[in-house]
C-alpha cells in the first residue's frame, strides 16, 4: 500500500515538535523524544522543540510563531489532546487552520484502534494547514506518536511516496494568496 519512488531524490522537510505537559520537564519528555528520533531517521530536520504547560493562549502563540517562521514547515504537537479540563491542544490549534485535514484524523483512529481499541476515542487527533504550513496534533503517548509517524507522517512528508504526499503539494498550499500581497 505504500510505495516508495526510489528513483527520486528525499525532500527533508523541517519539522518543529511541541510537547504538552503539566507534569514533565524536557529531561522526561519521551514522547518529543521519539518524535525527534522518528524524524531524523527518516531525514528530515528538527527544526524547532519546546515544551509547554497545557495552556491555550501559550500554546497557540507557539504554534503561530513557528507557522509565520519561513524555517519551518510542518508542526507536530503532541499531548493535550484528551478530554480532561486541561487538555486544550485542539482548542489552541485549530483557530489556526485554514484548511483541517479530516482524514489525518480519521486514519490515525483506525490505526489506533488496532493498538489501543476503543480507548482511541479518547484521543481528539487533528491536523490541518495554515500558512503553508502542516500542523498535526497528537496525543501524548509514545505509542500514540509511534502509530501516527509509522502509519501516516512517515509516508505523507516523504516527497517519494506514490501515489501522492503532502510534500509535492506544499508550493501550491498558498496559490490563492498569489497576486494578494502585490495589491
Amino acid at each position: 500500500m505504500n510505495r516508495l519512488d526510489e528513483t527520486r531524490p528525499f525532500i527533508p522537510l523541517r519539522i518543529a515538535i511541541l510537547t504538552m505537559s503539566d507534569t514533565r520537564t524536557a529531561a522526561e519528555d519521551k514522547s518529543g523524544d521519539t518524535l525527534a528520533a522518528l524524524a531524523t531517521d527518516a531525514g528530515h530536520t528538527v527544526a524547532a522543540r519546546a515544551l509547554l504547560k497545557d495552556d491555550a493562549d501559550a500554546i497557540r502563540a507557539k504554534v503561530a510563531g513557528w507557522i509565520a517562521d519561513p524555517e519551518v514547515d510542518v508542526v507536530i504537537t503532541t499531548g493535550g489532546t484528551g478530554f480532561t479540563g486541561r487538555d486544550v491542544t485542539p482548542e489552541a490549534v485549530k483557530p489556526l487552520f485554514e484548511k483541517e485535514i479530516d482524514g489525518f484524523a480519521i486514519l490515525f483512529h483506525q490505526i489506533s484502534f488496532a493498538s489501543v481499541g476503543t480507548s482511541t476515542i479518547q484521543s481528539r487527533a487533528c491536523g490541518g494547514i495554515a500558512r503553508g504550513t502542516l500542523i498535526f496534533c497528537l496525543p501524548g503517548s509514545t505509542g500514540a506518536c509511534k502509530d501516527a509517524w509509522n502509519g501516516i507522517l512517515k509516508w505523507q512528508l516523504d516527497n517519494r511516496h506514490r501515489p501522492c504526499n503532502f510534500v509535492e503539494i506544499m508550493p501550491r498550499f498558498e496559490e490563492h494568496r498569489v497576486g494578494l500581497e502585490r495589491n
